[in-house]
């Protein structure tokens, strides 16, 4: 079970790199712009179409990967999202990869064997007490209002990055325990449960506050700010869950040692490859932007 819960969140994070990468790719094609007639547009391209399947593969991973294994193990996989989405998007762009960016790759890769190899984390349940659920749901909605209020026009771009993708890094580890709770009622007691179940509709309304931070994230500051902090904070926020709810197991003692150093890893490779990915999704000035730009004065 841990293997196959391993296998589809690796696939979950390598689909929604891709569905990611092709929605951008189809955006980069338009006029710049939004609301229903650039969705209309979109709609009507292959290339967006794909980018959606792989958004929706992704959360159909996810879910099943939750149900077969523990979230300390799941969650912490999608980190691997980050290279998956260099190495397609540079291949969409038709851009070469740096060698940074490679290295990058292999220090990700590297520090999350080192951290899951070392952490072991174990676990089967998928349902947990309202005892246990009330101090996660007022710590994390909590979190997430905070950071809300923090960052408030006029603090520095960095500040605002950093601290809303913590804060959608929140809401992604909150929405997954709900996903996993949800699904293992959906797999234990069928349709109609799943639809009465609170959780159902918790991770529904937790997933868009993500989703919605974000964006703000993405928007208030450079994606080196806020990347790594949502990267790291899911898989860190999502092991502390899964003990806390599922009273999932992780090794201790010595074993903490090189946990530090893939957590080291992980983060190094995460805050260099934020770097490339935005230097690979930059767009390309075109021959207009060319001739709008003001020519520099002839001296002699």
């Amino acid at each position: 079970m841990i293997e196959l819960a391993a296998l589809f969140a690796v696939t979950g994070a390598a689909s929604n790199a891709m569905g990611t990468a092709f929605q951008r790719k189809a955006a980069s094609t338009l006029a710049r712009g939004g609301g229903l007639r650039m969705l209309l547009a979109l709609a009507h391209r292959p290339v967006w179409l794909i980018g959606v399947g792989g958004v929706v593969g992704a959360a159909l991973f996810q879910a099943l990967a939750l149900v077969n294994g523990p979230m300390a193990l799941v969650q912490p996989l999608f980190v691997l999202e980050l290279p998956f989405a260099l190495l397609i998007a540079a291949r969409l762009m038709r851009r070469r990869l740096p060698g940074s960016g490679w290295w990058a790759i292999v220090a990700v890769v590297t520090g999350l064997a080192l951290v899951l190899g070392s952490a072991a984390p174990s676990g089967a349940k998928d349902q947990a007490s309202m005892v246990r659920w009330f101090p996660v749901l007022v710590g994390c909605l909590g979190a997430m209002v905070a950071a809300v209020v923090l960052t408030r026009p006029g603090r520095p771009p960095l500040f605002r990055a950093a601290v809303l993708g913590s804060a959608a890094a929140v809401g992604n580890a909150l929405t997954a325990a709900l996903l996993k709770s949800a699904t293992g009622t959906f797999a234990d007691h069928g349709l109609r449960a799943f639809l009465t179940s609170w959780q159902t509709y918790g991770f529904a309304l937790t997933g868009v506050s993500a989703v919605l931070l974000l964006e703000n994230a993405l928007q208030a500051g450079p994606l080196f700010a806020s990347q790594p902090a949502l990267t790291v904070g899911d898989a860190a926020v999502s092991l502390v869950l899964g003990v806390m709810l599922f009273e999932e197991h992780i090794r201790t003692g010595w074993w903490l040692l090189p946990l530090a150093l893939g957590v080291a890893l992980v983060v190094g490779g995460v805050l260099k490859l934020s770097h490339v990915v935005a230097a690979t999704q930059a767009p390309e000035p075109s021959p207009e932007d060319s001739l709008r730009r003001p020519t520099p004065p002839v001296t002699s």
